[in-house]
């Protein structure tokens, strides 16, 4: 269904008694998406890793909204350990999740690994999100009309997965691995939705990407660049950039507005997807491949050691 007006945050629905969960909370598009939930009464965690940074977050918040209902609890995708142990905690505290906002990432890294071996940007963007989704998806289940949202990005567009050296040991590029992790956020999403079609789950999941925003991911990219680089990137960025508040609204369209359904795919509206209200769009012709998403999918599995249990006993009546 086409969004037929200007969508903002007005637009979302009042979300008292609902649990929401955003990775990286503390700053940029998770700074404004917890805040744009706790204005509309939503109960959110903040999932960081830097809990002082989060708690940070977490006062401005309170400052401009005295009735939020905020909790930070820490997570560090980057490490499975850190994964098993927040989803741990969260389920000791909490019975329901309504919303799950995969946020968090790394962009362009230098080459480094994990906790656990994994290239940077494949583990942290894709397989801790995947660990930590999987590890919550009974309570998601129990939780009637729940949703995941996989935050994406445009470059998912020139991602390819690379099996052959999915960790980039042999070669590395950092977009090239960026890309590669984006595209898999994208097929994780889509292949958690079929698997939720086949026992008709009332949760739903779906993919977005925010546009060129304003964040301080992007800014300290750019601080990495060569000065002719820099300046050059500085233009482009000026001419295309929109605010983090408008990079935000996809994943809170998603998350929240009544008429989505699962697999579908969010991003700006406007000119190549830069900038602009949410619109739904369709994502790269790889992100459709139900072959290459069963084999990342079995792959992720085997890696993070959680096994997607989607049951149809964990439906709610």
């Amino acid at each position: 269904m086409a969004i037929k007006h200007k969508w903002t945050t007005e637009d979302m629905p009042d979300l008292a008694g609902s649990v929401a969960l955003v990775t990286g909370g503390n700053s940029g598009l998770g700074f404004e998406t917890v805040k744009a939930l706790a204005g509309k009464h939503a109960h959110v965690i903040l999932a960081c890793r830097d809990t002082a940074k989060g708690n940070a977050a977490q006062d401005q918040i309170c400052q401009q909204l005295p009735d939020a209902s905020l909790e930070v609890m820490p997570l560090d995708l980057a490490s499975l350990a850190s994964v098993r142990q927040f989803a741990e905690a969260f389920r000791l505290k909490h019975n329901r999740l309504r919303i799950l906002i995969n946020n968090a990432g790394v962009m362009a890294t230098p080459y480094r690994t994990t906790a656990d071996g994994f290239e940077l940007q494949f583990g942290t963007n894709h397989l801790g999100h995947f660990a930590l989704t999987g590890l919550l998806l009974d309570v998601l289940l129990k939780t009637p009309n729940s949703r995941v949202v996989a935050v994406s990005s445009v470059a998912e567009q020139m991602g390819r997965i690379n099996f052959d050296d999915l960790m980039s040991e042999k070669f590395y590029e950092r977009w090239i691995a960026y890309s590669q992790s984006k595209l898999a956020n994208v097929l994780f999403a889509y292949e958690l939705q079929r698997k939720l079609n086949v026992v008709s789950a009332s949760t739903i999941s779906l993919a977005v990407h925010p546009g060129v925003a304003a964040t301080n991911l992007r800014t300290k990219l750019m601080t990495r660049e060569t000065p002719l680089l820099h300046r050059i990137q500085g233009y482009f960025w000026e001419a295309l950039k929109q605010g983090v508040e408008m990079g935000a609204l996809p994943q809170l369209y998603a998350a929240t507005a009544p008429n989505v359904k699962g697999g579908e795919f969010y991003a700006p509206g406007g000119f190549l997807q830069r900038a602009g209200y949410p619109k739904k769009v369709r994502s790269s012709r790889r992100s459709y491949d139900e072959t290459l998403a069963g084999q990342l999918w079995a792959v992720s599995e085997e890696l993070t050691g959680v096994e997607y249990k989607v049951n149809p006993i964990n439906q709610p009546k």
